[in-house]
């Protein structure tokens, strides 16, 4: 028998099944994805946090991946670990959570622990997968075996915060069940916090990226009246951090990007609307975020109105495309949107990014150029969008005729969104 099983070896599955392995711990991974399976197999990672040398590592422990879904028969503890996207309409979609779980029925038995750490809203483990797993199986969650959910909290990138020395929070279906996840937890993460619920612990996870969410919204909003009353609204942000209680530093930026913060608003204004509620401040947030993009462009039109040409026809060089600095992961960039926008305006667009090989736009590929300094010679305009640290930004704004900056990262010469 392994110790832990994990469904799901992306960017929260794998760094989890790495830090189990780590500690000693008997671990196996089941995937879907034959691509993913059989290039972690062979020692090679494609998750920004997990390097080849850790996947190694973890081979040489006993790690395995698998897409035979009875290596998680062979388990103590199941972590399932798959993507919670929302569909066309931004309503949630837990396709790969019902699959997961229903994959997993089959081999669920007595005492074995299962914990749901995908995110999603209030209610799910004990209304979706705790159904499932009781229909298929026969057995009692809380009394045959241990139901628990426990949020992530991957922050792609951060070199200070990982699984390790992160808290982490573990809601039980019932004490028992708090129980059990908290001791398993408590073998690979410093720190366990043991909410009053599953429950709990999801709504946990969503108030999280909602704050930031609204936060960036705030500063966002900010920037475009600042624009229009000539206030540089960074060295605002600047002077109020200097206030050394009840402030919070946010920047504005192109859009907000990733799993989490464009997308688990929707699962609590889902749940809301189902509840007969309604969370107005959060939908707001996510209409201005939403927006920014188009903003962006507004205001690379504007940058180009100022020196005597339009967009149409115009060479835009994008400074990052990863949603967020130092990452390859391009989910829900809002790179893609200004893409579409600049398109519409019938602009040529180019990209250089160190960490994104290739990026595609509905199907179409954004020409990437492998020099930023020449790229920004010959562009029109630049639009720094991410703050890379192999970025030499000085170099690319000295070289642009013209520079947006949507980050606010560049000294001097470029016009702020």
């Amino acid at each position: 028998m392994r110790d832990v099983a994990v469904i799901g070896l992306g960017y929260t599955g794998l760094p989890l099944a790495r830090e189990a392995a780590e500690t000693g711990l008997s671990v196996a991974g089941y995937d879907v994805n034959d691509r993913v399976v059989a290039g972690i197999n062979v020692g090679r990672s494609h998750v920004d946090d997990v390097s080849d040398d850790e996947v190694r590592a973890m081979l040489a422990a006993g790690f395995t991946a698998s897409q035979d879904p009875s290596v998680l028969g062979t388990a103590h503890v199941v972590v399932i670990c798959v993507p919670t996207p929302l569909h066309s309409d931004g309503t949630p979609d837990l396709a790969l959570v019902r699959r997961a779980a229903g994959t997993l029925a089959r081999y669920v038995g007595r005492g074995m622990l299962v914990v749901l750490e995908s995110t999603t809203y209030p209610g799910t483990t004990d209304e979706v997968v705790c159904p499932l797993l009781e229909r298929a199986t026969g057995l009692t969650a809380g009394v045959d075996f241990n139901l628990a959910f426990s949020p992530e909290r991957i922050d792609p990138g951060n070199k200070g915060f990982g699984l390790r020395n992160t808290p982490k929070v573990v809601g039980g279906l019932t004490p028992g069940c708090a129980q059990a996840a908290a001791a398993f937890y408590g073998k690979v993460c410093d720190r366990v916090v043991v909410a009053k619920g599953t429950r709990e612990a999801e709504m946990a996870k969503l108030l999280e990226n909602t704050y930031r969410n609204v936060n960036i919204a705030l500063v966002n909003e900010l920037a475009m009246i600042a624009h229009e009353l000539d206030v540089d609204l960074w060295d605002a942000i600047a002077c109020a951090a200097t206030k050394p209680f009840g402030f919070q530093s946010f920047r504005p930026g192109p859009g907000v990007g990733g799993h989490c913060i464009p997308v688990d608003p929707n699962y609590l204004i889902h749940q809301a609307r189902a509840a007969g509620c309604a969370v107005r401040l959060v939908e707001l947030a996510q209409e201005i975020n939403g927006a920014m993009p188009e903003y962006v462009v507004r205001r690379a039109s504007d940058v180009l109105g100022g020196a005597g040409r339009g967009l149409e026809g115009a060479t835009v060089l994008l400074a990052g495309v990863a949603y967020k600095a130092d990452v390859s992961d391009v989910r829900e960039t809002p790179a893609r949107s200004i893409v579409r926008h600049l398109r519409a305006e019938s602009a040529q667009v180019v990209y250089h990014d160190p960490y994104v090989d290739r990026f595609a736009v509905d199907g179409v590929l954004v020409r990437r150029v492998a020099d930023a300094v020449s790229a920004a010679r010959a562009a029109d305009l630049t639009i720094v969008l991410q703050d890379h640290t192999a970025f030499d930004l000085d170099a690319v704004v000295t070289a642009s005729p013209l520079t947006l900056d949507a980050r606010g990262c560049t000294r001097s010469g470029a016009e702020l969104l």
